[in-house]
């Protein structure tokens, strides 16, 4: 059967119907990247009507476009004859189009998955390339989401609740890890274990929520004291130990009393009552005649029952 011209023309009407409703951007462009087919998609998310854009270059509409990043996609495309990609997790956006969906409010922007296809014409040469604009918020949002969730959980994970510090457990995976680095690269590295002086006292007088608050400003006090590469933790009750990478004995020993001057000038003030206290601390610099992660942790336990008998208030190194 024999299709007449007005059958064709129909069905060409009906094309364009679906091109310019379909539910994806569609824009048809030449080898100077000039447009010949802007979609209603386009239209709608551009503000631009299809007579603005048609005959115009792509670049000079959206001049914030990565040019030279599409160009090297465009030109495999027109060489190759095979369709190129890119996904909103290598590049949120090629076109930086609001996002009006409610359900994906968050997103200030529409993520987009887009492809580039090539588009053979009679001369059976690649003279026309077709970008495809897929809006993926959904997607992504969701995704991104779950990536939040997962490492607030992990956070959690490796968290003590009252301080902010490391729990014990994940402070012990760390300590694992740097004295396995250390047998590699021989790099040095402290030990600090240290515990708050006649803490008793402190929750048997003020209460235990009071000493709550005094051990949260300790971590507090850590946490200024130490640098982005060290690692504090809570160890236990109103214990604390803490990596310090890269340090040896003079560099723990500088450490130590910074810290304890630190703890010695606070005052915690709780439910009206000043509240004055001060810490132990034991030095463990690691050498080679330390066997373990467990031994090394003895060692810096040690040199804190010395600061204790010592009379407090005080540091003091590991001695073999």
């Amino acid at each position: 059967m024999t299709l007449s011209n007005n059958d064709y023309l129909h069905e060409f009407h009906w094309l364009l119907d679906v091109l310019q409703s379909i539910g994806v951007g569609l824009v048809v462009m030449d080898k100077d990247y000039k447009i010949t087919l802007w979609n209603g998609f386009m239209q709608n998310h551009s503000a631009l009507m299809p007579a603005e854009a048609m005959g115009q270059t792509l670049f000079s509409l959206f001049p914030e476009l990565p040019e030279k990043w599409f160009k090297r996609k465009a030109q495999s495309v027109f060489m190759l004859r095979n369709s190129a990609f890119t996904t909103w997790e290598q590049r949120p956006y090629l076109f930086k189009f609001k996002n009006y969906r409610p359900i994906t409010g968050r997103a200030a922007f529409m993520y987009q998955n887009c492809t580039i296809m090539p588009l053979v014409g009679l001369s059976h040469e690649v003279d026309h390339i077709c970008l495809i604009v897929y809006d993926v918020t959904d997607t992504a949002v969701n995704k991104l989401n779950l990536q939040d969730v997962n490492s607030q959980l992990e956070h959690l994970s490796q968290t003590d609740r009252l301080t902010g510090l490391y729990n014990r457990g994940w402070w012990e995976e760390c300590l694992n890890k740097e004295y396995k680095r250390f047998n590699r690269n021989k790099a040095p590295c402290g030990l600090v274990m240290f515990d708050i002086d006649h803490f008793k006292k402190v929750n048997d007088t003020h209460g235990h929520q009071a000493g709550d608050e005094v051990i949260r400003q300790t971590a507090d006090a850590v946490r200024k004291a130490i640098r982005d590469v060290d690692i504090a933790g809570r160890y236990g009750g109103e214990e604390f130990t803490i990596i310090l990478y890269d340090a040896d004995q003079n560099g723990c020993k500088a450490f130590a009393e910074r810290l304890r001057k630190m703890i010695e000038s606070l005052t915690v003030i709780y439910d009206g009552v000043n509240i004055k206290f001060t810490v132990s601390l034991g030095l463990a610099p690691l050498t080679k005649k330390i066997e373990s992660p467990t031994q090394w942790l003895e060692a810096a336990d040690k040199a804190l029952y010395e600061a204790k008998n010592d009379g407090r208030n005080c540091w003091k190194v590991f001695k073999p």
